[in-house]
């Protein structure tokens, strides 16, 4: 299988979201995710980023997402694999392995 390079951005705070009480926060999940795609994917390939909305960085595509967010009262973490949403609030792992594959990163072995 040929090398990509896919970039999993997750968006998150560092208070819960109110509609995901009980759920692991933003910065957990965003651990918790690269842990779990380790484990199944060869991540070489792999970019990982987090970006706390209430303090993004000074980068436009970063803080024109963080408006979206905002405007769009979409949950978070928010997890995105190179430029699609995968995951909003509490993420599903088959939807991230799908978006994956999509991209073609491979298994391990």
């Amino acid at each position: 299988m040929k090398k990509t390079n896919v970039t999993i951005t997750v968006y998150g705070a560092e208070q819960i979201c109110a509609s995901c009480v009980g759920a692991p926060g933003s910065k957990d999940t965003y651990e918790w995710l690269q842990a779990a795609i380790g484990r199944k994917y060869i991540d070489d390939p792999i970019q990982y980023e987090y970006i706390d909305m209430n303090n993004p960085p000074n980068i436009e595509k970063h803080q024109k997402f963080v408006e979206r967010m905002i405007e769009e009262d979409l949950f978070y973490p928010l997890v995105i694999v190179n430029d699609d949403i995968v995951a909003e609030g509490i993420p599903r792992l088959k939807s991230i392995y799908q978006a994956l594959d999509k991209h073609g990163v491979a298994l391990q072995a």
